[in-house]
């Protein structure tokens, strides 16, 4: 299955889905990526906090995908804020994915109490500068953040990966980002560990276009040209997840969908919520 890409405003491109693999660690992680690879995913999305980078490596060494097709993201911890540390840390993820190169590194959590992120993003310009990083960017920051990293450095992140769902659309923020030439990127894409899915308006809808509930909020993301990262162990589940460009859906059934908005279901608003 061909996954459509967009063009990042660094020249580079991405895929307009991807595979998250937050828990998908040792073998069994190793399996679901390289088993991701095979059915068409070319995003992947790690981070050094999620302890995984090995085992995501490691399938991408067996994997028979030239590594050239592949968007391979990680992600700098909150505790490795600051010049040196950042250097060392990103050696660190490096080492463990077994890359030459990583496409896309983004800043975690802003953690603003630390008050570190604008120097952080100074060294990722000289990664990226040095050709070690293709892409850089930012995760969980907010218009603000992003402001201050224009005003300080003259470069906006070309990625911003924020919480986003039906439930927290973030169309504001989206806004901001369109207007910078930012790419959206959703996690959480299906809100987990909610209700979202059962939803009428959106089991109704799944059931007009024939489509799995989980398809139709993934082709939501999509219409709405954000990148969504969903993950999952289960590989019928991921074939399931990837298979959402083959129809469209109707600017009221998007709008109805982004009706159910009531706000973070994670508890994670940048400004306070930190991650080390």
């Amino acid at each position: 299955m061909t996954v459509p890409e967009y063009a990042l405003r660094d020249g580079n491109r991405i895929p307009a889905l991807g595979l998250g693999t937050y828990g998908l660690d040792d073998e069994v992680g190793v399996e679901a990526v390289l088993s991701a690879i095979d059915d068409g995913y070319r995003l992947i999305d790690t981070a050094y906090n999620y302890g995984n980078e090995a085992a995501v490596g490691e399938a991408l060494r067996r994997t028979s995908v030239d590594r050239s097709d592949l968007v391979i993201t990680t992600k700098l911890p909150g505790r490795h804020h600051g010049t040196d540390e950042t250097l060392a840390s990103f050696e660190e993820s490096r080492r463990r994915l077994g890359l030459e190169w990583v496409d896309l590194y983004l800043i975690h959590w802003p953690n603003p109490s630390v008050d570190r992120y604008v120097e952080t993003w100074r060294t990722m310009i000289t990664l990226r500068e040095k050709g070690l990083v293709r892409s850089i960017g930012v995760s969980n920051f907010t218009e603000g953040m992003l402001r201050r990293l224009l005003d300080e450095t003259g470069l906006m992140p070309v990625v911003n990966q924020v919480e986003l769902h039906p439930y927290f659309p973030q169309a504001a923020l989206r806004d901001f980002h369109d207007e910078y030439g930012i790419r959206t990127e959703s996690w959480s894409p299906l809100a987990k560990r909610s209700e979202l899915l059962r939803e009428p308006v959106i089991t109704e809808l799944a059931a007009r276009y024939g489509v799995t509930p989980a398809q139709l909020v993934l082709r939501w993301h999509v219409e709405l040209e954000s990148i969504p990262i969903p993950k999952s162990a289960d590989a019928e589940r991921r074939r399931t997840n990837l298979d959402v460009f083959g129809f469209q859906l109707l600017p009221e059934d998007v709008e109805a969908i982004s009706s159910l908005e009531r706000g973070r279901l994670n508890d994670a608003d940048p400004e306070v919520h930190e991650e080390m």
